[in-house]
């Protein structure tokens, strides 16, 4: 059977950010994951790598969720999502670059 794309965005995260994604780097990897991912599922990703990580003190789901609210309501550079995508692009990262034109 072939992997989910959840389970596709874990391995491109893992593979772009092998120690960690830096706190920074999350509203970018949020604003590129809205598109392609629902809420939730963008939640036990985050959820997911906290564990692996061993983060201390790992967010909550419901801090999860503000913070993707937060970055819907104000989106993230240009330059910050390209930062990103070029990471999961390096690591295989399939998914066209949607990034808004206006910063």
């Amino acid at each position: 059977m072939a992997p989910s794309l959840f389970e596709n965005v874990i391995t491109w995260i893992r593979a772009g950010y092998p120690e960690g994604v830096p706190a920074a780097d999350y509203p970018p990897l949020f604003a590129l994951l809205t598109p392609v991912l629902t809420e939730s599922e963008i939640t036990d990703i985050v959820l997911k790598l906290a564990v692996e990580y061993g983060t201390e003190n790992p967010a909550t789901p419901e801090r999860i969720r503000d913070a993707i609210h937060a970055v819907t309501e104000q989106a993230p550079s240009v330059e910050e999502q390209r930062q990103v995508a070029s990471r999961l692009a390096a690591a295989g990262w399939p998914l066209a670059l949607k990034v808004s034109t206006t910063d």
